[in-house]
């Protein structure tokens, strides 16, 4: 039988209770100074997908300062409409996966006015904004879009939306009910069929997914023309306007972009082209330097974590591959 001596007891509960004591000590220690910074981006992460469930699904909110400015959001994509006396202009469906999304627009629509819907106007060709156009088609309406976009929808025939009745070349005005909405094509960007929607009297633009407002751009850069993106938005910039409405809902709060929204937006971007530059011309894309990408700065934004990969691969492209 083995024995346990008295005093090798003692020294056991003495480890014991100094182990418990320096654990206690790491639990309950104060924050560092790094630990402290990350905080704040760490609670407005947390925060910003309570905010958005407390959103119903459907939602439109007339801009304030105007008389007939509207923005309808189904989830997460949101479009803009103007109501005029002669009619409603509106823009992209936003009714990708969501069978009812047109008729559901046009019922928003309805709560406002009963006057017809003139036209619907595709802000470019990608399906999450502009699958669902058949109800308003239905409705009445002439599809207005840019002809680059008008090529791809012919080529791949989506069954959920229908070809423009009419394209933009490079820019185009419409006047209805005493209201003037500019469209304007400024070059590739997002997509190489975005039209820059603008309304002269009341300084508001529409641009859809090439200026976030307040986040990280993320999957859209997929087929996202990085060099001419940043001249597109110098050229937007040169626009009068104050306000811009997002094709995402802008963050915090939902809220519009302005001017500063798009400096800031750009500067990203250069510094996304400045780290793909650093990693691409050193030879280290594809990988490890989409591992190593770092946008230094924006780890406080929303969408950082997840956006970051796909800006990584696009500028290694760019940079690494040429592309």
């Amino acid at each position: 039988m083995s024995v346990i001596r008295f005093g090798a007891v003692i020294r056991l509960g003495a480890i014991a209770a100094a182990l418990l004591a320096m654990t206690y000590a790491a639990v309950h220690a104060p924050a560092t100074a790094q630990d402290a910074e990350k905080a704040p981006a760490q609670e407005k992460a947390k925060q910003q997908p309570k905010e958005q469930a407390k959103r119903p699904q459907i939602q439109t909110t007339k801009v304030d300062g105007t008389d007939n400015v509207y923005v309808f959001r189904n989830g997460n994509h949101q479009a803009m409409f103007v109501v005029t006396k002669d009619g409603v202009i509106a823009t992209d469906p936003v009714a990708y996966g969501r069978p009812t999304g047109g008729q559901d627009y046009i019922n928003e629509i309805r709560k406002i006015t009963q006057a017809p819907i003139r036209y619907l106007i595709y802000s470019h060709h990608h399906f999450d904004h502009i699958a669902g156009g058949k109800a308003f088609k239905d409705a009445g309406a002439t599809i207005i879009a840019h002809r680059n976009a008008q090529k791809r929808l012919a080529a791949i025939k989506d069954p959920h939306t229908p070809l423009p009745d009419r394209v933009v070349a490079n820019q185009e005005t419409i006047r209805l009910g005493g209201i003037t909405l500019e469209l304007r094509y400024l070059g590739p960007n997002h997509s190489d069929s975005t039209l820059v929607m603008r309304l002269p009297r009341e300084k508001i633009i529409f641009v859809v997914d090439t200026i976030p407002v307040g986040s990280v751009p993320g999957r859209g850069m997929i087929d996202f023309y990085p060099v001419e993106t940043e001249a597109f938005i110098k050229r937007v910039l040169t626009l009068d306007w104050d306000r811009l409405i997002p094709g995402h809902p802008g963050a915090p709060n939902d809220r519009l972009g302005t001017k500063k929204d798009a400096e800031e937006q750009l500067k990203l971007l250069q510094a996304a082209s400045a780290e793909g530059k650093r990693l691409g011309q050193a030879g280290r894309c594809w990988e490890p330097g989409e591992k190593e990408f770092k946008l230094e700065g924006y780890e406080s934004w929303p969408g950082y974590a997840s956006g970051l990969p796909f800006i990584a691969r696009r500028y290694c492209g760019l940079w690494g591959r040429g592309t």
